[in-house]
């Protein structure tokens, strides 16, 4: 999937970000939450899996988008 289908819920300027390069939450075409963030190393996620760090505000961002 490209980055150009996905609804892009925060870091839409609002921020300190640059374009690409901050955590973010996007949607997707199917409903389903993509997140970006820095990779975390917490523990070892089941093979196909992973994880990412991000800020608390970035997801109060993404429920404000949802109307949630």
């Amino acid at each position: 999937m490209a980055r150009e289908e996905l609804t892009r819920l925060t870091g839409n300027g609002n921020g300190t970000c640059g374009g690409d390069d901050c955590p973010n939450v996007y949607l997707s075409p199917s409903g389903s939450i993509i997140v970006q963030g820095d990779v975390s190393t917490a523990f070892q996620p089941p093979a196909g899996e992973g994880l990412v760090e991000i800020p608390e505000a970035v997801l109060r961002e993404a429920f404000r988008a949802l109307g949630w």
